[in-house]
């Protein structure tokens, strides 16, 4: 399951999350998003688990607890859909 993480202190580095994690199961991935001018955290990220189950209790730990200073939000990222990139309709 792929978790959106926010409201992350933009100190927070990729290596954070991946140690806040692995005591509710195995991680496939973690990335922090960046301006990508800047380098500067932009927040959030996402982290990946493939056992779901170990996700939803991730999820319930972590959703609300402090990192670095902030109250971090959890929960399941939403999936993007082909063909879905652009909700709004052309201007003519």
């Amino acid at each position: 399951m792929n978790m959106y993480i926010g409201n992350l202190a933009y100190n927070v580095t990729e290596e954070d999350l991946t140690e806040a994690f692995p005591e509710f199961g195995t991680i496939e991935s973690v990335s922090i998003i960046k301006d990508r001018f800047s380098g500067q955290s932009k927040g959030f990220g996402f982290v990946d688990m493939p056992d779901n189950s170990e996700a939803d209790k991730a999820i319930k730990a972590l959703n609300g607890k402090d990192i670095k200073g902030r109250d971090i939000k959890v929960n399941q990222a939403n999936q993007k859909t082909k063909g879905n990139n652009n909700t709004r309709r052309p201007r003519y």
